[in-house]
């Protein structure tokens, strides 16, 4: 089958992804700073240089598919390392293999982005700073933000920076989608539970479907986009929250 690289691979849904692309029979190179076939740090410029090599050294000369995953919750006290982490790193392994997946045939990647993206009020100079790709101004922003507003506005930064590129990528053979998860079952959404602010926020925020989702229920959407049934999916970003955006935003669209 194929060789597809995930970042975040050691847990939540990156974990959830890895599994469920490797019962399909892909070959997948993980990418985490534990338990991962690349330890690397996506916060740091040399952790994000040792990944895009890493990966490149187990691919050969071509990368069939590519997951921007890892990720730290607004609960981190780094904001700072927020942004560097969910922005500057997910934009920096994707960039960085590109080459590798334009030799592929049929090559897919996405970027995990949050429904966070969308809260009111997220769209402002933080967003404007990962776009400019200026990330000593996004940092110096974070630390006087909150962990949510840094949070949400690297994932809508991310969002965007899909949507922008997507078709450029299309051009080089390569599919650029992005995923949109709710409140989801893994390790940063039970730190943020334990949060004495955030863990509120996250458990009365509506979703119409009932209940957090699962890892594997994402997974399910990622290993969707990656494959040949997505074809004509490009530059999408799907949400995956049971409905809590559509409750938020239904005249969106």
């Amino acid at each position: 089958m194929g060789v597809i690289a995930v970042t975040g691979s050691a847990s939540g849904i990156g974990a959830a992804t890895r599994a469920r692309l490797e019962r399909g029979g892909q070959q997948v190179i993980g990418v985490d700073r534990r338990d991962a076939e690349v330890i690397a740090d996506l916060s740091t410029a040399a952790g994000r240089a040792a990944a895009v090599a890493g990966v490149r050294e187990r691919a050969g000369e071509r990368l069939d598919g590519l997951v921007a995953c890892a990720g730290i919750g607004p609960q981190a006290a780094d904001h700072p390392a927020i942004v560097s982490t969910n922005y500057f790193g997910a934009v920096a392994i994707l960039a960085g293999l590109r080459d590798r997946l334009a030799a592929a045939v049929h090559a897919a990647a996405v970027a995990v982005s949050s429904n966070s993206s969308t809260l009111p009020g997220m769209d402002g100079a933080l967003v404007e700073a990962c776009l400019a790709d200026d990330e000593t101004r996004a940092r110096r922003l974070a630390v006087d933000l909150g962990g949510t507003p840094v949070y949400a506005g690297a994932k809508l930064a991310l969002a965007r920076w899909v949507r922008r590129v997507a078709p450029d990528w299309a051009r080089d053979g390569i599919r650029l989608n992005a995923v949109a998860p709710g409140a989801t079952l893994t390790p940063l959404l039970a730190d943020g539970l334990e949060h004495p602010l955030l863990g509120r926020a996250i458990r009365d925020y509506p979703i119409p479907t009932g209940g957090f989702g699962t890892p594997d229920q994402v997974a399910a959407v990622i290993a969707f986009l990656l494959g040949p049934d997505a074809a004509f999916c490009c530059g999408g970003v799907f949400f995956v929250d049971g409905g809590s955006d559509a409750l938020a935003r239904p005249d969106a669209y």
